[in-house]
């Protein structure tokens, strides 16, 4: 299992984060993360559509924090697929540490990184502060492809609204 490890002082640290953290590139056995993205995506079945050809990423202080998945959409574009963070620990730039670190891994393989997800005022503005803008929607994405009404909070998720960032 190949290891990237940021250097402390550098990008990671940042964002407010003073301890040692690492971030792996897992090539093996991703569905040991299956509780983890389930966080972010609550169907196996549509990570299983992405798990298998994306590269999972897995952020660590001291234990496990987060992860996220990036799938390549064409020879100019990926797609950040999924991205959690352990509810006790979200909110303490885990989630941003990652986006920091998959744009730099990724700037020289891809002009464009785009990421969907439900019309949700705090997670928008999240994305929007680690420098990715509106793009584009896609209309009754949750309705169509979840068999069941998909909920964040009290809001009903039902087109899928995607963001993009220059890489």
């Amino acid at each position: 299992m190949k290891r990237y490890s940021e250097q402390k002082g550098t990008k990671l640290n940042k964002y407010g984060n003073n301890r040692d953290m690492k971030i792996e590139k897992i090539n093996e056995n991703k569905k040991q993360f299956l509780d983890l993205l389930l966080l972010a995506d609550e169907s196996e079945i549509m990570i299983d559509k992405y798990l298998p050809s994306g590269d999972l990423f897995a952020l660590y202080d001291d234990d496990l924090k987060s992860v996220c998945v990036v799938a390549p959409i064409n020879s100019e574009t990926c797609e950040l697929k999924n991205i959690a963070t352990y509810e006790k620990y979200q909110g303490k730039g885990y989630g941003r540490a990652l986006i920091q670190f998959i744009s730099d891994f990724y700037k020289n393989d891809y002009k464009t990184m785009l990421v969907g997800t439900g019309e949700t005022p705090a997670i928008l503005s999240f994305y929007e502060s680690c420098g990715f803008e509106q793009s584009h929607r896609v209309k009754n994405f949750f309705t169509d492809n979840y068999d069941h009404p998909m909920f964040d909070g009290d809001i009903q998720l039902v087109d899928m609204i995607y963001l993009k960032k220059s890489l």
